[in-house]
């Protein structure tokens, strides 16, 4: 329901060369506020900085890749709330790391 989910364009291309692309279809408004969530959370909670770090590594001289690690973060955020409402557990930042 975010719009988070990845789709390509591929209007004649093949597979290979098709760029994945958020689809945004649906709330902007919630796109926005999970983007800003992850802008915060890469500067000031410890577990998502690492996380987002490490998802940088080899890739810092790439045009916009902060902003494309920002919105991969939202997402992991969003599927990690969502987790968390149907299992009713607590957060453990431990399982941050494991599926990369």
């Amino acid at each position: 329901m975010a719009g988070y989910d990845l789709s390509a364009k591929r209007s004649g291309k093949s597979s290979d060369k098709a760029m994945p692309v958020i689809s945004k279809k649906n709330s902007n408004s919630l796109r926005y506020a999970l983007y800003q969530a992850a802008l915060i959370a890469s500067a000031r909670n410890n577990n998502f900085i690492r996380y987002f770090t490490n998802t940088l590594k080899g890739r810092e001289k790439e045009r916009g890749i902060k902003v494309k690690m920002r919105v991969k973060l939202a997402a992991k955020m969003l599927i990690i709330a969502w987790t968390l409402m149907q299992r009713k557990i607590d957060f453990n930042p431990d399982y941050l790391l494991t599926d990369e």
